[in-house]
């Protein structure tokens, strides 16, 4: 993954020493990539599935040029991160993911990045649509999905599907 740059924002591969440090804490975390961690990253959630990515990144390894932590400029902090899985079902399609430490909220940086991301994403080779889901209740998802372009097509099981393509 290139770095994408936006206004306040700074998006970098995140490479497997770095989710391997991410693990151990935050301080092997800063001095494996140079920038500091903002408190909360990763969260315990990103924490139990960076060993599938690592194991995934293992058996496919062009799939980590697919992942991404957020910098914050001004701050030369890491405050969430952002990336694209592709879907084994159809290959013409990105599912994207994404999440900001609680500190780094509601200032509008989610939504900055999906627009980039969805943006680049959707200018790789043979990428036909980005698509996402989030909880039903989970409005701060929903309000950056919209404003990323994305129309919402499904919802089930406390869920919405949504999608943007070319």
């Amino acid at each position: 993954m290139p770095y994408i740059q936006t206004e306040r924002l700074t998006l970098v591969t995140f490479t497997i020493d770095m989710m391997e440090a991410a693990i151990t804490n935050s301080l092997e975390l800063a001095k494996i990539s140079a920038f500091k961690v903002a408190d909360g990253y990763p969260s315990e959630l990103y924490k139990e599935i960076i060993p599938y990515k690592l194991k995934r990144y293992s058996l496919y390894p062009k799939e980590v040029e697919w992942e991404g932590i957020i910098i914050h400029k001004a701050d030369h902090t890491i405050i969430g991160d952002m990336g694209f899985r592709p879907k084994e079902e159809a290959e013409e399609q990105l599912e994207l993911g994404y999440s900001i430490v609680p500190s780094y909220q509601g200032f509008g940086y989610a939504t900055e990045m999906a627009l980039a991301m969805v943006k680049w994403g959707l200018e790789q080779r043979g990428v036909k649509n980005i698509v996402a889901s989030c909880d039903t209740s989970n409005i701060a998802s929903i309000r950056v999905l919209q404003k990323a372009g994305l129309i919402e097509i499904e919802e089930k099981n406390d869920k919405k599907y949504w999608s943007k393509r070319k």
